[in-house]
């Protein structure tokens, strides 16, 4: 069990069936958390359908109408959230930007960034009040270097870190952090082997890295304890910040010299104009 379990709460997961969303249910599920997902697909889920506390709602994140089904869904619960999971993400469209079509590149990034801010502006008024919230984004290749051939992923992932750090500015009671996983075994791969035309070097990459199977990448167990390490820090400490599961030293004893470098240095982590000394 891990050791960064908090107290019983209710965790908002969206896209509950993305592997990662998955996998962090079942760990929620285990520690004693309440856990509200959103699915496209049940196919995934069924180690986890009919345990206790588990709550379940069809959503497609682009469709405005199924975003308000799910909240009508969610208002009628009466349970207030404690914690809020964006595990939406797709590559698509892949190629450089002047070759793909632009309504589809428009579409990712959408998908990407501004529909799951739209969930979370939607139920921000049914958090659990009189004490400080969580929400949770997953970043992305692009952060310190150029993403070819994914840019509408890249740059909504740098949407959604900026957000983090404004929600976190505007909003006394929101813990907002953004955590890079690393290359993790996901279906998502899928659609960079499925496009080696437009995909550039990273097909030969992803490809590797596929098929080399056993426990290669990030593990599902490392994303969650670092989700909940931070979460316990609080604002403070990863408010409005961007995080690496596979790089960051918040594990064991490393992690006192980390919180004191992000208290003292309130730009740490953060999108920011590269400068001089």
């Amino acid at each position: 069990m891990s050791s960064n379990k908090l107290p019983a709460q209710t965790v908002f997961i969206l896209s509950i069936s993305s592997d990662i969303g998955r996998a962090l249910a079942g760990r929620y599920l285990r520690d004693g958390y309440t856990v509200v997902g959103t699915y496209r697909s049940t196919d995934i889920l069924k180690d986890l359908m009919g345990q206790p506390g588990l709550y379940l709602f069809p959503c497609d994140v682009k469709d405005t109408g199924s975003v308000r089904s799910v909240i009508e869904e969610y208002h009628r619960l009466s349970l207030p959230w404690d914690m809020f999971v964006s595990c939406v993400g797709t590559l698509e469209p892949i190629g450089d930007f002047f070759s793909t079509e632009f309504d589809a590149w428009e579409r990712s990034v959408i998908i990407n960034s501004s529909a799951q801010l739209r969930v979370l502006h939607a139920l921000y008024p049914y958090r659990r009040k009189g004490q400080v919230s969580h929400a949770v984004f997953f970043a992305g290749g692009g952060t310190n270097n150029p993403f070819p051939n994914y840019s509408a992923y890249c740059v909504s992932k740098i949407m959604l870190m900026k957000m983090c750090e404004l929600l976190d500015n505007e909003c006394s009671d929101l813990n907002a952090f953004i955590v890079g996983p690393g290359w993790t075994r996901t279906k998502m791969h899928k659609q960079t082997i499925n496009n080696a035309e437009n995909a550039g070097i990273n097909y030969k990459r992803t490809r590797e890295f596929m098929e080399a199977g056993g426990n290669n990448g990030t593990s599902m167990d490392d994303i969650y304890d670092c989700i909940q390490w931070l979460a316990k820090q609080g604002k403070t400490i990863a408010g409005g910040r961007n995080f690496s599961v596979r790089h960051d030293h918040w594990r064991g004893e490393e992690a006192y010299n980390l919180t004191q470098s992000l208290v003292s240095d309130p730009d740490l982590f953060k999108l920011r104009r590269y400068r001089y000394p």
